[in-house]
């Protein structure tokens, strides 16, 4: 089995940081300002951390790695627009856990116009939104809005001495959300390499799954896949589903044999720099599908392939989806399980006893990513840069009424694809969906 390293791209530049934050402040009314948090260590037991992922949309702006700091953008300011208040330098704590960037670094490393340690935020942060009419920050973080609300307190108290409180506290996420959704071409180039080290780990698993293993065996293959090609984690909780439990959409327990006969279907992606993979395949434990399970399958695999080739630009997300509702319902009235038409089966939603999600999602910063579904009380309409998943499925209950041989099978299959000028890429095409193909890899091993 190959160890080789894949080579890493390059990380995304400063000046697009910087670009990304004059584009911000371009889209405020004026005399506005952005109080941005970034995330907060949590903790995993007793003294024991989780180990700390930054902010989506702090990370976005910033590229900052670390927590507990503050990003204040203020549009106009001539001693710099961008300030951040970052963890103090501090010898001795910096002996237990690193060394920190400091005030000076995330001005020379990080592009940031102006520094501070937390040590003078309290003192400082008034005085920088002194005279400014709203204040712009994620309404949903309640530290961020009590923050907020402290300065406007302070500020209000010192309104006969010429203070000018901000008088309204307004969301600043759909704004950067709606950034986040169009990638750039460096974003795209990250993503591209999450989707390589994730379908790296598919195929990892592929070759050492036989009955006898447990699931976590393989979760074990894919993570170890992950880190070694310079992956910080799972993109999400790893799915390891045999036999009956990939009928469970978001099971993770990942602790059952892997039975001769059965399949097993994994939803597992890599995060690299913080972007997502997430690719979902579904195969035999011993390598050959029997005549029941490939029937199901080609189903799924049919529609999913459809799915993808109706990526393109102008196209919406509901059109992709409903096109796979038609092919999965024939699908099941195929199979015996539904009876009547098409229409009709899709009109009642009776489908749905099968087929329980949607076909597609965003991928960016976050595996379910950021950015409306609807623009304008409209469907968005899919554009270049835009980055989707196109997922498939259909899961068999243990149910009486089910023939017994299509009890318990759950397929799920998914790619990530990235719409261009011309149509689509997808980027997780090195891993086989098609029933020779697995077989074939398989057998290998």
């Amino acid at each position: 089995m190959s160890h080789d390293i894949l080579p890493r791209p390059a990380a995304i530049g400063l000046d697009e940081y910087r670009g990304r934050r004059q584009a911000l402040m371009a889209a405020l009314p004026p005399r506005s300002a952005v109080l941005l948090p970034a995330a907060n260590l949590a903790t995993r037991s007793n003294d024991s951390e989780y180990a700390f992922r930054q902010d989506s949309d702090f990370h976005y702006l910033t590229g900052f790695p670390e927590p507990e700091a503050l990003l204040v953008l203020l549009p106009g300011r001539e001693a710099g627009e961008s300030v951040l208040f970052c963890q103090d330098k501090d010898p001795t704590k910096e002996a237990w856990t690193g060394i920190r960037i400091g005030a000076e670094g995330a001005v020379t490393r990080f592009g940031i116009d102006q520094a501070f340690e937390n040590a003078e935020r309290d003192e400082r942060l008034s005085e920088l939104l002194d005279g400014r009419e709203a204040l712009y920050l994620p309404l949903d973080d309640e530290a961020a809005v009590a923050l907020a609300e402290a300065v406007r307190r302070d500020l209000g108290a010192r309104v006969r001495q010429g203070a000018e409180a901000p008088r309204a506290l307004c969301d600043v996420t759909h704004l950067i959300h709606e950034r986040r959704l169009v990638k750039s071409e460096a974003e795209l180039a990250l993503m591209r390499h999450a989707a390589e080290i994730s379908a790296r780990a598919h195929l990892r698993a592929m070759r050492t799954c036989r009955p006898g293993l447990h699931e976590y065996h393989l979760q074990a293959e894919l993570e170890h896949e992950f880190l070694w090609q310079g992956g910080q984690a799972p993109a999400y909780s790893t799915i390891v589903g045999g036999g009956a439990n990939a009928c469970v959409l978001h099971y993770i327990e990942n602790a059952d044999s892997l039975r001769d006969g059965d399949l097993v279907l994994i939803d597992a992606g890599a995060e690299f720099d913080l972007y997502a993979g997430d690719i979902t395949r579904t195969f035999p434990v011993n390598g050959h599908f029997t005549p029941e399970q490939r029937r199901v399958y080609e189903i799924v695999l049919a529609a999913q392939e459809r799915a993808v080739e109706a990526v393109a630009p102008g196209v919406t997300l509901g059109e992709i989806h409903q096109g796979v509702v038609n092919d999965l319902t024939a699908g099941l009235i195929e199979l015996g399980l539904l009876e009547g038409s098409v229409e009709e089966r899709v009109a009642d939603e009776s489908y749905r006893r099968f087929y329980l999600h949607s076909t597609s999602h965003w991928l960016g910063l976050d595996v379910h990513d950021v950015g409306g579904y609807r623009r304008n009380g409209e469907p968005r309409l899919l554009a270049p840069g835009m980055v989707l998943t196109v997922e498939p499925g259909l899961y068999l209950p243990e149910d009486e009424n089910i023939p017994e041989a299509l009890r318990g099978i759950g397929i799920r299959i998914e790619d990530d694809v990235a719409v261009t000028d011309e149509g689509h890429d997808v980027l997780t095409s090195a891993v086989p969906k098609r029933v020779d193909d697995i077989e074939a890899l398989m057998a290998k091993f």
